[in-house]
């Protein structure tokens, strides 16, 4: 039976799988070295082969981190370009419209019982801060900054050596943003709700359930009826292979960031920053 509305592509899907791993290899390597006075430190490096060969995984890592990057651009530019208008400012599109301001205010009157619940059409406004945030201004600020240290040489070529220093810290003060979001606010919205305990698999199996989608995206699905399209975007569920295979990843990688969250703040006064 057909009670999955499709949301996300192979592509799409492949992509996020990526930014999943890589995404918590930077964060546990980044903070085994960080920590490495600690022995919550040390026990992390370890894993990874020691201090330095966490370091040069660290960096290799990180550019296939920006190479996928890269090619996520690449394959929204072709995206947009079979369907410019409707991409860029249609209610398809992930760029902010006035529309997320009205239903920001609305969902804050709905948590409080002042408000109705908004009717948001496919891509709410909290989907849309966390792909431009992490995904574009997350990846370039630490895309950028990682490169200079990494090639530390090479850099010195074009700024001064004290460079160095500030794009150490813009480096490691966006990464613990950045693992601050997605370990605390990225996971709760996504995977701690009611509907949604203890993890939301529309990610990994590209569909999401009507029935939650009625009320969580009613605006996007009367959209969809108006349009005509629904009954084609109606998929079965996977079947229960691959729904322990997405449990299991899911899973094991919110706990993974939990463990990660948690050794970071019980530790971060046992550590010269």
């Amino acid at each position: 039976m057909k009670t999955r509305v499709k949301r996300f592509g192979p592509v799409d899907r492949a992509f996020h799988a990526l930014l999943i791993v890589t995404f918590l290899t930077q964060s546990a390597t980044g903070l085994s070295r960080m920590f490495i006075e600690t022995s919550w430190g040390k026990g992390l490096a370890g894993l990874f082969g020691g201090y330095n060969s966490a370091l040069t995984l660290h960096k290799y890592v990180g550019l296939v981190m920006i190479i996928g990057f890269l090619a996520h651009v690449g394959h929204l530019v072709l995206r947009i370009g079979r369907h410019p208008a409707r991409s860029l400012s249609g209610p398809d599109s992930m760029l902010p419209r006035f529309a997320d301001i009205r239903e920001f205010f609305q969902h804050i009157g709905w948590f409080f019982g002042k408000s109705p619940h908004p009717k948001f059409d496919r891509w709410g406004y909290w989907e849309k801060m966390d792909y431009l945030g992490a995904a574009f201004w997350g990846m370039l600020v630490m895309g950028a900054s990682g490169l200079v240290l990494a090639y530390p040489m090479t850099s010195t070529k074009f700024i001064p050596g004290w460079g160095l220093n500030v794009a150490l810290w813009v480096h490691r003060i966006e990464a613990l943003l950045a693992m601050t979001h997605v370990f605390i606010i990225h996971f709760a919205v996504a995977h701690l709700r009611r509907h949604n305990f203890p993890m939301d698999r529309t990610m990994f199996e590209g569909s999401t359930s009507l029935e939650s989608l009625r009320h969580e995206k009613a605006g996007w699905v009367n959209r969809l009826k108006q349009e005509g399209v629904l009954d084609s975007l109606l998929v079965s569920e996977s079947g229960l292979f691959a729904r322990v295979l997405y449990y299991t990843f899911g899973c094991a990688a919110i706990m993974c960031g939990v463990y990660l969250l948690v050794g970071g703040l019980l530790n971060s006064g046992r550590i010269t920053w």
